[in-house]
């Protein structure tokens, strides 16, 4: 159970991993559908491009996941609270804070990318 109190924010200083739209958002799928962890807060860009997931702090240290790339941003202003506006100008929530975990796991993230790129890789060998 989580005794978190509500208050809480998403995530105190998060790191944020930035993959392809399409790998992004099965990944999005794969972790509504697991057991256990979820997903924390995804922010997309404008041109919808890219999806970020954002990642407990310290992630991006040792992140090496193919076709992504996991970005540092402790001690430089990535501080959410419920319901804040992104905080990249040019962005937005695909699943903003308040509505997921407090951030995305990396070792179910990873598993979830990793899932995610066989599915369209299979995909679109069948084409």
């Amino acid at each position: 159970m989580d005794t978190r109190p509500s208050s809480d924010p998403p995530c105190d200083a998060c790191d944020v991993v930035t993959v392809p739209t399409r790998q992004g958002l099965e990944a999005v799928d794969i972790l509504r559908r697991g057991a256990g962890e979820g997903v924390g807060p995804v922010i997309h860009d404008d041109g919808c491009d890219t999806l970020g997931f954002l990642v407990p702090s310290g992630t991006a240290a040792a992140w090496d996941v193919p076709g992504s790339t996991c970005t540092e941003t402790d001690g430089r202003g990535l501080r959410l609270v419920p319901d804040p506006e992104p905080p990249v100008e040019g962005s937005g929530w695909l699943v903003p804070p308040g509505e997921a975990d407090l951030a995305t796991d990396p070792a179910v993230l990873r598993a979830a990318l990793g899932e995610a790129a066989r599915m369209i890789e299979a995909a679109d060998s069948c084409r």
